[in-house]
């Protein structure tokens, strides 16, 4: 939580701490957490058997299909990723909530984009069967890409405990994030690391994602810029976009643009305000000292 801060305090405070960043990552690098051998395996039924010494979660919200029934957490982002063509069954569920979705600037960081069958990077786990990378209606689900990342399936391929409720973990910390955090600090310039071992960080996530060395780059290619489109890559569909794309100047201005940014199909530009979100009605109707946050 402490590197995970510290990457983004200045943004919280206006005083950086990418030194503390790279302290508190490290500590977490050389606890003995392992990466698992297949990225695939990470949202599975089974991916409790990511944790401990032969894994790579840290802390996880645990979801059982039979004890822990609800429809949010991993049982929404299972169910709702389904629809269109791709089938219930092969998630685990009982059926597609026919709902979330990409749109092409996810897809279009991996390498062979747009020819799917190019793409050698396992991390790209999308549905193009019947789908179209443009979202024309947002209303549509098959504007846009499915994703494949969250099935309620074992490793071995059989379901999990209950198809109306998920038994998928949701990992809040592992240890991919602190290679990512580690190398974006050294980058932007915090002390007590080096963008050598900065590089093998990024290098071991990247010969995971190809299977071999052929997706590793050069001291060159670690840029901050790189960084960012490999947390997207490690990442998407975990949490964290929101937080980097506000870290680096780029989700409420005109720089950075995604499909229907700003409620236009193209995108756009949007209020500075939309960095913090509303204070929650409720909390303010019970605490008369808060005030709405500016814009809301």
């Amino acid at each position: 939580m402490l590197a995970r801060l510290y990457l983004n305090a200045q943004v919280y405070t206006g005083t950086a701490r990418y030194s503390d960043a790279i302290t508190y990552s490290k500590k977490v690098i050389d606890a003995g957490y392992s990466l698992i051998s297949n990225y695939s395996w990470l949202m599975l039924a089974d991916n409790n058997l990511n944790t401990g010494n032969n894994g790579e979660f840290i802390f996880s919200i645990n979801y059982d299909g039979l004890h822990t029934q609800g429809y949010g957490g991993t049982t929404f982002m299972t169910h709702a990723a389904v629809g269109g063509s791709m089938s219930a069954a092969a998630f685990g569920i009982d059926g597609g909530w026919a709902g979330t979705r990409v749109t092409k600037n996810l897809p279009a960081l991996f390498p062979g984009y747009p020819s799917f069958s190019t793409i050698t990077d396992k991390r790209a786990m999308f549905y193009t069967s019947g789908q179209n990378v443009e979202i024309n209606d947002i209303t549509a689900f098959t504007d846009g890409l499915g994703v494949t990342k969250f099935k309620n399936v074992k490793r071995d391929g059989s379901p999990g405990s209950n198809l109306g409720f998920s038994d998928i973990d949701m990992p809040l910390f592992r240890l991919p994030e602190m290679y990512l955090i580690y190398a974006e600090a050294v980058l932007r310039g915090g002390t007590g690391g080096d963008q050598a071992t900065a590089l093998g960080y990024i290098n071991t996530l990247r010969t995971r994602a190809y299977g071999d060395n052929s997706g590793n780059i050069t001291s060159g290619q670690l840029t901050l810029d790189f960084v960012l489109d490999e947390r997207a890559r490690e990442l998407y569909w975990e949490g964290f976009r929101r937080t980097d794309l506000i870290r680096y100047d780029r989700f409420v201005e005109g720089t950075y643009l995604w499909p229907w940014k700003g409620g236009v199909a193209s995108g756009t530009s949007v209020p500075a305000f939309r960095k913090l979100y509303p204070l929650p009605a409720r909390e303010i109707n019970a605490n008369t000292n808060l005030d709405q946050n500016p814009g809301y």
